[in-house]
């Protein structure tokens, strides 16, 4: 297989190894330079040097021989695709799907099921990585954005960090709110002696600011269905911040009302941990390539209200 790519302005001056990285990136940069010392590599039709920089608008063609090195294992499985372009896709993600490998889940992950999706679409498998730029709870459901290409991933992240995306979640939580609305402005860090567990407290570890502004939608006899609104990224921000005024999501297995950890909470992910009722419903930025403004929304699935 032959690629040939022009070069972009934002990789300007980059060592031609480290140019390939960027858009092959199931090959590691010592697999693309050893290519490159093969002859596989030329620059405006020249044979490239393992030395030789790329510059603006030059071509440069690359003749693959061997497979990706660091490949997700594809694991083929249904996704509910919301929208989908050359450059990106956002899917609906089920309760219980872990969104990258991490310490034991190395398969089954979303990244798995995306990389079989994404070698449908090329000659040659491994071609695109599935770009992992946020993530939500392994028992969280709905809407995540995954970049297929170096440039659609810069711009996303680059989106997140600035928090210019806009996140709007579900959340069926214990109790009736004493407000309609209001917003939670706790700083949020490590539990003490807990791992992944995470805890407003003022013994937390790694204090960082933590904003959620929240909406109630609509009062049960025992719950409230709220919408939530992070403005930070903390990681379990809107479990925490919800379970720090008393109100903890429906089903979390770790936070109980006003800061408590429940008992057996484990740092570990379990096998089977029910689900909690917390859903990604929407999310809002500007594509990366075109500068459209979307608003993807992620219909939640039919088990969410259950215990309403």
């Amino acid at each position: 297989m032959i690629a040939e790519l022009i070069v972009e302005k934002s990789l300007h001056g980059l060592r031609v190894d480290h140019f390939l990285a960027r858009h092959f990136r199931n090959y590691t940069t010592f697999r693309l330079a050893r290519l490159v010392r093969a002859g596989a590599v030329t620059i405006e039709r020249a044979p490239a040097t393992p030395e030789a920089r790329v510059f603006r608008d030059q071509r440069v063609a690359v003749r693959f021989m061997e497979p990706p090195d660091k490949l997700y294992p594809p694991n083929p499985q249904p996704l509910e695709i919301l929208f989908e372009d050359a450059w990106l896709v956002v899917v609906n993600k089920p309760a219980g799907l872990i969104t990258h490998p991490v310490a034991n889940f190395q398969s089954g992950t979303l990244a798995n099921v995306l990389q079989a999706h994404l070698d449908e679409q090329t000659r040659r498998p491994g071609m695109l990585r599935p770009g992992i730029v946020h993530r939500l709870d392994r028992m969280t459901s709905g809407a995540i954005v995954i970049a297929k290409d170096h440039r659609s991933h810069t711009g996303l992240s680059i989106q997140f960090q600035s928090h210019q995306v806009v996140k709007q979640y579900l959340a069926l939580v214990e109790g009736h709110l004493s407000s309609n609305s209001g917003s939670i402005d706790r700083p949020i860090g490590r539990c003490p002696g807990k791992g992944v567990l995470m805890s407003t407290g003022t013994d937390a570890r790694n204090r960082k600011p933590a904003l959620t502004h929240f909406r109630v939608l609509k009062n049960y006899t025992h719950a409230t269905l709220v919408e939530a609104r992070p403005q930070t990224g903390r990681n379990h921000q809107i479990r925490v911040h919800l379970a720090t005024i008393g109100h903890p999501i429906l089903g979390d297995e770790f936070y109980g009302a006003f800061g408590l950890i429940k008992p057996g909470s484990s740092t570990a992910h379990p096998d089977q941990p029910s689900r909690h009722a917390l859903h990604a419903d929407r999310i809002g930025f500007e594509h990366p390539i075109s500068r459209d403004r979307l608003e993807i929304i992620a219909p939640p699935p039919a088990d969410f209200f259950d215990d309403a």
